[in-house]
């Protein structure tokens, strides 16, 4: 009876939910065949980056509710940051990456997120939508034209997350927007 004290919990299910989530959004087609991101594994890191980055700025704004005495926000995008953590570790053994060579590729991993989210945060929190524009460029697109179509979709995001309830997102439930809705509103003279 006593070792029921000492057992840890099971992972939360919401969790895996929100992560699952990113990386679904992150592989849809619409961001390598129409934003122009390129289809490789760094590609697709940076993608899961962007969306990680996304939902932990939505979560990082919301003040706790009333009468809570255990902060509950920071909780869950610490818990989201770790499962990105233990999915790029397995990805990083699943492609042959040697056990010698993991922790340095996490690092970097690490590094590239930490980088990310500081720039991502600066260019969406300044008034000029140029901001966003370079800095999808210089991370996302690795310097190829179509950031205008990435930033629409990234501050179209940022409004959806912006409008979901904290409640739901505690249970799991986020909906980024569809990234072909979202080019066929902004039109392709943006391009």
């Amino acid at each position: 009876m006593i070792f029921r004290l000492f057992r840890r919990t099971g992972p939360d299910p919401s969790i895996a939910l929100l992560y699952g989530t990113i990386v679904a959004q992150a592989r849809l087609p619409a961001f390598y065949q129409t934003f122009g991101v390129p289809d490789t594994v760094n590609g697709r890191l940076e993608m899961i980056l962007l969306h990680v980055v996304l939902l932990l700025r939505r979560l990082h704004g919301e003040p706790e509710p009333a009468g809570v005495v255990r902060p509950l926000v920071r909780p869950l995008g610490q818990a989201i940051f770790d499962l990105f953590c233990q999915d790029m570790d397995a990805n990083l053994r699943e492609m042959g990456v040697g056990d010698l060579a993991v922790p340095r590729e996490m690092r970097r991993i690490g590094e590239a997120f930490y980088g990310r989210q500081a720039a991502y945060m600066t260019a969406l929190d300044c008034d000029d939508s140029q901001a966003l524009v370079e800095v999808l460029t210089r991370n996302v697109l690795d310097g190829q034209a179509g950031a205008n179509k990435l930033a629409a979709y990234v501050q179209a995001a940022v409004r959806a997350l912006a409008a979901q309830d904290m409640t739901q997102l505690r249970q799991g439930r986020v909906g980024f927007p569809d990234p072909a809705a979202v080019v066929t509103f902004a039109g392709e003279e943006r391009s």
